[in-house]
């Protein structure tokens, strides 16, 4: 066989190991989960009168969800990566990649199963947010077939630039404590965008923090693919902010990865 196909066999093993795992262990998947589930019930029927008002110049909640559903996403996103460095720095420090380097395998099936695993963890996840958000009465009914699959797309790219960052945070994290503790910041990150207010609504100190971040124009161009909104020059910044942090994300792991163990 080929290089090629040795490595599509390997990466795909690695994809099954990492997918028995989810299965065998659910509970940090289903507590990753569970906190967006969370705000996204607790700003649209705790706040969701008031923030509706505020933004739609309305008392209808369901204004104030349709806002707050893109974010959620994205934060949901953010929140199922760092299940991804704990998976990662629990392999480094339990020894079983060590075991993997002496075997005849290929060398970037371990990370490559990782990221691929974490993707479609992120993508099953927005599906369950984004149907407890149609269940509670979101709607995108203006959205084209088309703008469904961009907004698909976006969704996927996001998972794999912000599973990159996290594979290397796990790698460089010396237990899984610290990893989940160093990935925090991509859990963070969208409660400091526009996610939740407009950019513009925020004091000014954090307008600068929410508007030069990757997750406000991710948020404000999904909101354009679903809403109708105005995407402007929000979707191709979304693009290049995947893009940059999946090279640097990828070479920051390949390099951590390969460097001789301690």
């Amino acid at each position: 066989m080929s290089s090629l196909t040795l490595a599509a066999r390997d990466s795909a093993t690695m994809l099954r190991r990492n997918l028995l795992h989810v299965r065998r262990y659910p509970s940090m998947t289903l507590n990753l989960l569970l906190t967006p589930v969370v705000l996204l019930l607790l700003f649209v029927y705790v706040f969701g009168d008031v923030m509706s008002a505020g933004i739609a110049g309305g008392a209808d909640r369901s204004a104030y969800l349709a806002y707050l559903v893109p974010g959620i996403m994205l934060l949901t996103i953010g929140g199922t990566t760092i299940g991804s460095a704990v998976s990662v720095a629990m392999d480094m420090t339990e020894g079983i990649i060590a075991r993997f380097r002496t075997m005849a395998i290929h060398r970037g099936s371990v990370l490559i199963g990782h990221v691929a695993g974490s993707v479609l963890q992120c993508m099953m996840s927005v599906v369950v947010v984004g149907a407890v958000a149609v269940a509670i009465g979101f709607r995108a009914t203006d959205a084209t077939a088309l703008e469904w699959l961009a907004a698909a797309g976006l969704l996927a790219l996001v998972s794999l630039a912000l599973t990159w960052v996290a594979v290397g945070m796990g790698l460089t994290s010396p237990n899984a404590e610290a990893a989940g503790n160093n990935a925090l910041p991509l859990m963070v990150l969208p409660l400091l965008s526009s996610a939740f207010v407009p950019v513009d609504a925020m004091p000014g100190c954090f307008q600068p923090v929410a508007r030069y971040q990757p997750f406000t124009p991710a948020i404000e161009t999904l909101r354009g693919l679903l809403l109708g909104t105005e995407i402007g020059h929000n979707g191709w910044l979304a693009v290049a902010w995947c893009l940059a942090l999946a090279a640097l994300g990828y070479t920051w792991s390949k390099s951590l990865f390969n460097r001789p163990p301690k």
